[in-house]
């Protein structure tokens, strides 16, 4: 079964489904260009537009990236022909600027559900999961749920995915799509044993643990980019952004920044520029998350899955997991390293999951957490401290090294993280 179509359901094809482009994608057609000038430039960017989608089709992302990159320079007020311009920087894996250009896609079509999705999960992919998180939730009407949800356990927030899933896997709307989306939104949140009871409602048996030792390699990337990089069978490149000469809003460009330069598109006949849809082919070289076949017959959704108007989810209770690492001792010191600020303590937790599955730096110490307010809105701090200040430089160190981000601070009323605490207990950290 394709990889993609299994995790994402429709996700994957609106990440690199084709583009209908064609003469009058720009909202100002052929017909109306009133000189030469304007005829020939919509004539050269559907041309380019053709090539890069047949680029795609092939997936030669580099070539794709020149066409489209061309075709917006003719056009630049078409919407349609920069979707295919960030579809392109996907397939090249060269995420920032997929990022540039579905944010400038929506500035033009703002009710276009692909061009926010993907914004968000480009987001996803440079390691912005707040700014994911916020387009997920500034674009909630126009982007299905069943996508929207995964998309949201993608970006961190796995708590608010599994909810959103689990709602549309109890309507009549559910499918094999949405429980597997659901079976891996709950992997993702470490909760294995509901991963495995969602997942054998549509696999055979025999199926379910090799899916689940798929999706545990899948739930620890190495890095911000892997996870949709493998999603999408490409490979993260290096990427300043898109060409300065693209923006949208020119006047939104840094003073002294220097333009980057376009990737040169040889000229081309015109081609027919109807949709071309994506091959599945991984890229060669990139492990990607694979699966067996699973059953032709779909089961229903099992019945501890599913709720009564108003009443609670009832789930299997997932067994604690072993420690891999010791836990050490208390601290004592006043000194606190600060991994980030986060909408909740739901989100924050979901945070330290994978942070502590990724930084062996990390290994052994417990979370710390407070809530507080900045500008009017709640957030809640994730550190783990109590050390000396030599110990906390060098832990910080040591966690920037393998690209994390963090700094050193005293603490500030630094307490237990809210998820280890008893109900109504209030323990501080040291």
């Amino acid at each position: 079964m394709n990889t993609r179509a299994l995790l994402l359901g429709g996700i994957s094809a609106l990440l690199l489904g084709g583009t209908m482009v064609g003469c009058a994608a720009n909202g100002g057609s052929l017909a109306s260009a009133g000189d030469r000038s304007g005829v020939a430039a919509a004539k050269g960017a559907a041309t380019n537009a053709g090539k890069a989608q047949t680029a795609l089709a092939r997936r030669d992302g580099g070539a794709a990236i020149g066409y489209a990159e061309g075709a917006v320079a003719l056009m630049p007020q078409s919407a349609e022909y920069r979707m295919l311009l960030g579809q392109s920087y996907l397939q090249g894996g060269r995420f920032a600027s997929a990022s540039q250009a579905f944010a400038d896609t929506l500035a033009l079509s703002p009710t276009s559900g692909k061009a926010a999705l993907n914004l968000a999960l480009s987001q996803v992919a440079t390691g912005d999961w707040q700014a994911a998180r916020q387009t997920l939730a500034t674009q909630a009407a126009i982007i299905p749920a069943l996508d929207r949800g995964l998309a949201l356990s993608l970006a961190g927030d796995t708590a608010g995915g599994i909810a959103l899933l689990t709602e549309v896997a109890r309507s009549p709307e559910t499918s094999v799509k949405v429980r597997q989306n659901l079976a891996l939104s709950f992997a993702l949140a470490g909760r294995w044993q509901e991963a495995r009871v969602v997942a054998a409602a549509d696999m055979a048996p025999g199926d379910v643990d090799a899916r689940l030792e798929q999706w545990a390699l899948f739930a620890q990337p190495a890095a911000a980019s892997d996870q949709v990089a493998s999603l999408l069978g490409v490979r993260a490149a290096a990427d300043s952004g898109q060409p300065v000469a693209l923006a949208l809003n020119p006047a939104r460009v840094a003073p002294g920044v220097p333009a980057q330069a376009m990737a040169s598109a040889d000229p081309v006949e015109a081609v027919d520029a109807g949709r071309v849809e994506v091959a599945s082919v991984p890229a060669a070289g990139f492990s990607k998350v694979t699966f067996g076949p699973r059953q032709e017959v779909v089961q229903a959704l099992p019945a501890m899955m599913l709720r009564p108007a108003g009443g609670a989810i009832k789930l299997a209770a997932a067994s604690a997991p072993a420690a891999a690492y010791p836990v050490k001792p208390q601290a004592t010191g006043s000194w606190y390293v600060q991994l980030g600020a986060f909408e909740s303590a739901g989100v924050a937790k979901d945070a330290w999951g994978r942070a502590s599955r990724r930084f062996a730096v990390l290994a052994g110490h417990s979370p710390n957490g407070m809530a507080f307010k900045a500008k009017g809105e709640d957030f809640y701090r994730l550190s783990v401290g109590g050390f000396s200040r030599s110990a906390a430089d060098s832990m910080c160190r040591q966690y920037r090294a393998k690209g994390g981000a963090c700094f050193v601070r005293q603490g500030a009323g630094d307490m237990m993280a809210q998820w280890l605490r008893q109900p109504g207990v209030q323990v501080a950290s040291r």
